[in-house]
């Protein structure tokens, strides 16, 4: 559109809303969850999409949280971790990690929407349907995709990696493949 034309009425569709670079298709609502038509909307009234950067570094922060003290007191009990020599020792300690890490995730999830790392970048999870943090079976299916298919030897790392990969390209609702299977999202906790 060039400059010495008006700017297009309520009706008309704008350009490509410039504050999503990744967006295909114009917006004409604002909307960070795309355009849609009249009707009853899973996402009427919700808060904006969480950034990408905020989801991973709550991430970072829960796994920290979590992996540090497990780590430690896993040590002392074994005499040594080391992640990468195969042994039951190192399948154990992870193993545990991975049970520790679901149960919190799922505990958190299901109270509130949030965990610390969640609460500290001030984005919380919420139902794609209605919003609400996903108490019940929703958080710990989310916290069960994320977490328990580390156990699975060599292809379990690889699922898991896709799945926190997949919110990159996901569209309209950047989510990643344990959200699409609890039916949730990420937003911003902050009004």
């Amino acid at each position: 559109m060039s400059t010495d034309q008006p700017p297009p009425g309520p009706d008309e569709p704008r350009d490509r809303d410039s504050s999503d670079p990744f967006a295909k298709y114009p917006r004409a609502n604002g909307s960070p969850y795309e355009e849609r038509t009249a009707g009853a909307e899973p996402h009427a009234g919700m808060p904006p999409l969480a950034h990408l950067g905020r989801r991973l570094i709550a991430r970072i922060i829960d796994a920290l949280l979590i992996g540090i003290p497990v780590g430690l007191v896993l040590s002392a009990i074994t005499g040594g971790y080391d992640p990468v020599d195969g042994s039951a020792r190192s399948t154990i300690v992870t193993l545990i990690y991975v049970l520790v890490y679901f149960v919190y995730e799922g505990l958190m999830l299901t109270r509130d929407g949030q965990t610390v790392g969640k609460k500290a970048m001030k984005i919380r999870v919420a139902l794609l349907e209605n919003g609400q943090p996903p108490a019940g079976p929703a958080g710990w299916v989310r916290a069960g995709v994320y977490a328990l298919p580390e156990i699975v030897p060599c292809c379990g790392f690889v699922f898991w990696l896709i799945n926190v990969l997949w919110c990159t390209w996901d569209r309209p609702y950047r989510q990643c493949l344990h959200d699409k299977a609890a039916r949730t999202l990420v937003v911003s906790a902050v009004p």
